[in-house]
C-alpha cells in the first residue's frame, strides 16, 4: 500500500519530493522515485507484502517499464506462478507490485482485467513514451490528474497536484455545486478548476501532451429469475470465504472493524478460520449514552466472545470532532458531508495493526439504504395508480415503506425513478438557488443536478427496480463517498483496508441476483443475512441497521451548537460570499427552533465552510 504522485516533463527532483511529501501518511515506511528525461514518478511507501525487496518503484528486464502503484493485488502468487512458467524473470522476492510490469508485456492493455485486487497504478512505456493511469474495478483507490502546459500530474490526492508549480489554485464551481446535493463532489469533478479523478474501471493513456481515456471494466447487471435460493447462499458464502482468506495475506499485523452488525460480524467469523491466533477487532464507541450506539458496542462484544477476538474499543467524545475536523476536511482535499467515523476509530487501530478487513460494499450489492428500500414500493405504489387500485388495500406488498411516504413521494415525482432518487438527496437545484449566492450561481450558468441524475439512470443495464438502484449508486455514490471516506480516512491514519465484498467475483455474482431476494418483506439483504446466518451469533442478523456513523445530529442539538453558529455566522460566510448568509442563517433558527429534519442540510454547509476557509480563504 503506498501513495503516489508523478508528472510528465522535464526531470525535477525537487517537485517530485514535494508532491511526495505531501502524501507521508500514505506511506511512513519509505519513498522511491524514478526519473528521466519525460517522466518523474514517485511513491510513498506502506511496508504490506515483501517488505525487504518490494521497494517501488519497480521496473521490467530490460528497465522500459517503470511502475508505482498503490493497493494490492490478492491472486498475485498464481499470476507470478503462470508469468514465470511463460518466461518472465522476477528481481523481487513476492512483490505484487513486480507483476504490474510483466501483465503489461504479456498482455498490454487488457492486463488490469487479470487482477483481483485494487489499485491505482501508473505505468511508463519508456519506449513508446506513454504514461497509463488505471484505477480498480470499483473504485477502491483514489486517482486525480491534471494537465497543464502539455504535461500531466497525477497523484494518489488532490494535495499532490496542488503542491506542484505548474497547477493554479481555483475553485471548480461546478463540481461544487454538485455537492450540496450528494454531500461529495462527484467524479470526475473535483472541488479544484482543472484537477480531474479517474473513474472505477477507467484507463487514461497520457502521450504527446493527449489524454486518451477508457473504460476497462463496468458493472452489467443481467438478473436471473431463476437463481435458486440455496444455491446463491451457498456461492456468495463460498466466494466471501475466499476472499476473505485472500485479503489476510500480508507480512504485518491485521485486524478488522467491527460495528456489531451483520456486515462486519460476518467478516470477523471468516478471518477466524484462516488466523491461528486471535483476531484483532476494533469497535467505535462515544462518551454520551446512546441507547443505539451502546447497542453497536453490546453486538461488537457478542461477536467478539464467540469468537475469542483480541477486542478494542476506542470511546470519543465530541470535543474530539471539534478538534479534529479541519484534519477530516484535509484528508479529503474536497468539502465532504458524508460518515467520517473512521477517522477516528483508525487513529485507535494504528497503534496495532497496519492492514484491516472491513464490511464495506455489502449495503450497496444487497440493499439496505432508505432509497434501496424505497425503490420497489414506489414502482409497485405507480403500477397500482395506474391499474386504477387504492395502494393502502396492498400495504403489506408496499413494505416496508408507509403508504403516507411514498404517496407524498410519487406526487412530487410523478413516480419517475430518477426524480424520486433526487428528492432524496440533501440539496435540490430550487433550494440551491436559494442557498448559494448570486456570486456563486454565475458561475455555474445551467448547471442541473437533476439532469446529472438522470443521466446515471440513462446508462443503467438492470431491470430490476431495487438492482436498478443499486447500480445507479454502485457507480456514483459507492466509490465517490463510501469508498472516499474509508480509504481517506484510514490512510490519513497510515492503516490499509481490504474489504472482501468488493471482490469482483461476489460483485458480478451479486448482479445476477434479483431484487426480490435482496430485500424481501421489508426485509433489508434478506438473502445476504440467510447466507451468513450459520456464522454469527444470535441477533446478529435480525437487529435493525444502526450504520457505522457519528451521532453528529444528536451532537448539533446542544454541544456542536456554538460551533456551528460560530462557522456558519454572517461575518465568516461574508469572508468568501459564497453562500446566501439570510438564507443559511434563516436555515439555522428553522433547525435550531425544532425542525429537526434540517439537521443534514446544516451539517453540509458547515463542511464547505470549513473546507473552503482551509482552502480557498
Amino acid at each position: 500500500m503506498c501513495g503516489i504522485c508523478g508528472f510528465t516533463g522535464e526531470a525535477d527532483l525537487k517537485t517530485l519530493e514535494k508532491m511526495a511529501g505531501t502524501i507521508f501518511h500514505r506511506g511512513p515506511d519509505d519513498s522511491g522515485y524514478y526519473i528521466d528525461d519525460s517522466i518523474n514518478m514517485g511513491m510513498r511507501r506502506l511496508s504490506i507484502l515483501d517488505i525487504s525487496t518490494g521497494k517501488q518503484p519497480i521496473h521490467n528486464e530490460s528497465k522500459t517499464l517503470w511502475t508505482v502503484f498503490n493497493g494490492e493485488i490478492y491472486n498475485f502468487a498464481e499470476l507470478r506462478t503462470d508469468l514465470e512458467n511463460r518466461g518472465h524473470r522476477f528481481y523481487t522476492n513476492h512483490s505484487d507490485t513486480e507483476l504490474i510490469v510483466h501483465l503489461f508485456e504479456e498482455y498490454g492493455e487488457d492486463f488490469p482485467n487479470y487482477i483481483n485486487g485494487m489499485f491505482a497504478i501508473a505505468l511508463w512505456d519508456k519506449h513508446n513514451e506513454k504514461l497509463y493511469l488505471i484505477r480498480d474495478r470499483m473504485g477502491v483507490k483514489p486517482l486525480f490528474y491534471s494537465i497543464c502546459s502539455s504535461n500531466i500530474l497525477f497523484g494518489s490526492e488532490i494535495k499532490t497536484i496542488l503542491s506542484h508549480p505548474s497547477y493554479r489554485k481555483s475553485p471548480n464551481f461546478e463540481g461544487l455545486y454538485h455537492y450540496f446535493s450528494f454531500k461529495n463532489v462527484p467524479a470526475p469533478l473535483t472541488a479544484f478548476d482543472g484537477i480531474f479523478q479517474l473513474l472505477p474501471g477507467e484507463m487514461g493513456i497520457f502521450s504527446k501532451g493527449n489524454l486518451r481515456k477508457k473504460k476497462w471494466w463496468t458493472i452489467r447487471f443481467t438478473e436471473d429469475p431463476a437463481i435458486d435460493e440455496n444455491a446463491a447462499k451457498e456461492k456468495i458464502l463460498s466466494i466471501l470465504d475466499d476472499a476473505t482468506r485472500a485479503r489476510m495475506i500480508c507480512d504485518v499485523p491485521f485486524g478488522a472493524y467491527l460495528s456489531g452488525g451483520v456486515d462486519s460480524s460476518a467478516i470477523v467469523a471468516l478471518m477466524t478460520r484462516y488466523s491461528d491466533q486471535p483476531v484483532k477487532t476494533f469497535s467505535l464507541g462515544y462518551e454520551d449514552e446512546l441507547a443505539n450506539k451502546e447497542a453497536d458496542l453490546y453486538y461488537a462484544r457478542k461477536v467478539s466472545e464467540a469468537y475469542k477476538t483480541e477486542h478494542y474499543e476506542y470511546i470519543m467524545s465530541c470535543q474530539e470532532l471539534k478538534d479534529e475536523i479541519e484534519n477530516v476536511i484535509k484528508s479529503f482535499d474536497q468539502p465532504f458531508s458524508g460518515t467520517i467515523s473512521t477517522f477516528f476509530l483508525t487513529r485507535l487501530m494504528s497503534r496495532h495493526i497496519k492492514v484491516a478487513l472491513s464490511g464495506d460494499g455489502a449495503d450497496e450489492l444487497f440493499g439496505s439504504y432508505l432509497s434501496h428500500r424505497t425503490a420497489r414500493p414506489i414502482s409497485l405504489y405507480s403500477e397500482l395508480l395506474a391499474a386504477g387500485k387504492e395502494p393502502a388495500a396492498h400495504i403489506d406488498s408496499l413494505s416496508p415503506c408507509t403508504v403516507e411516504f411514498l404517496r407524498d413521494l410519487h406526487e412530487r415525482s410523478g413516480g419517475d425513478e430518477s426524480r424520486w432518487r433526487y428528492l432524496l438527496y440533501q440539496f435540490g437545484d430550487e433550494e440551491k438557488q436559494k442557498i448559494l449566492s448570486p456570486d456563486f450561481i454565475q458561475h455555474i450558468e445551467s448547471q442541473c443536478t437533476l439532469n446529472l441524475v438522470q443521466q446515471s439512470f440513462a446508462q443503467l443495464s438492470a431491470k430490476d427496480p431495487l438492482n436498478r438502484i443499486l447500480e445507479m449508486e454502485w457507480n456514483t455514490q459507492l466509490p465517490d463517498q463510501v469508498l472516499a471516506f474509508v480509504d481517506f480516512l484510514s490512510m490519513a491514519h497510515s492503516v490499509e483496508v481490504r474489504s472482501p465484498f468488493l471482490d469482483y467475483r461476489l460483485v458480478e455474482y451479486a448482479a445476477t441476483i434479483p431484487g426480490t431476494m435482496k430485500i424481501r418483506n421489508g426485509t433489508v439483504k434478506d438473502i445476504l443475512k440467510k447466507a451468513l446466518h450459520p456464522l454469527l451469533p444470535e441477533g446478529i442478523t435480525s437487529r435493525s441497521k444502526e450504520g457505522f456513523v457519528l451521532p453528529v445530529f444528536v451532537w448539533m442539538i446542544d454541544k456542536l451548537k456554538d460551533f456551528t453558529f460560530d462557522y456558519l455566522s454572517p461575518e465568516r460566510l461574508s469572508s468568501h460570499a459564497m453562500l446566501n448568509k439570510h438564507a443559511v442563517n434563516g436555515l439555522l433558527n428553522d433547525y435550531y427552533s425544532g425542525n429537526r429534519s434540517l439537521a443534514g442540510r446544516i451539517w453540509n454547509l458547515l463542511m464547505f465552510q470549513i473546507w473552503w476557509e482551509k482552502y480557498l480563504s
